[in-house]
């Protein structure tokens, strides 16, 4: 990813946090890879999302695996023009170890949420897509998995008023 485009995934993460949901902003999450095939963002480990035993709080966990799938959603529903609205339907999380570390969450099936978005595009229908992701906090190993996660998005076009 070149700078230019991450300066501009970064800023329209952080634009579109603190405008629609704030508490993800507060947790100042950084896009550091981007495409149709994969993403990957960190969230740091500070005052705002550790907790009692200094490793991110479950909480800031959730944002993060939720924005790893969701990211690449609210951008491509933005490009297209579309009147598109997202949910997760369902969540489930295996915690493996406590994260110590900044954390980076990488979901490896972004073609699937492009797919999915697409074919919301021209359909009337709820159509949901099940996705997984993962978390490594890279200080202390660059492949071991802190945290597995499964999503269920959901996405609908919303029908023209009448």
């Amino acid at each position: 990813m070149s700078k230019l485009e991450s300066f501009k995934n970064n800023l329209f993460l952080r634009l579109y946090a603190w405008t629609k949901i704030p508490l993800i902003g507060f947790c100042s999450p950084v896009v550091l890879e981007a495409t149709n095939q994969r993403c990957v963002l960190k969230i740091p480990l500070g005052y705002r999302t550790k907790n009692h035993l200094n490793a991110m709080y479950f909480g800031a966990l959730a944002i993060g695996s939720e924005l790893s799938i969701a990211m690449l959603a609210v951008k491509l529903i933005e490009e297209s023009g579309e009147r598109i609205d997202f949910v997760f339907k369902d969540y489930k999380a295996e915690f493996l170890q406590r994260a110590e570390g900044d954390v980076h969450f990488i979901c490896e099936q972004a073609q699937v949420v492009v797919d999915q978005i697409n074919e919301a595009k021209n359909s009337t229908e709820r159509i949901n897509r099940t996705m997984t992701a993962y978390a490594i906090v890279p200080s202390v190993s660059e492949t071991e998995k802190v945290a597995t996660f499964e999503l269920t998005l959901s996405v609908k076009k919303r029908q023209k008023k009448s």
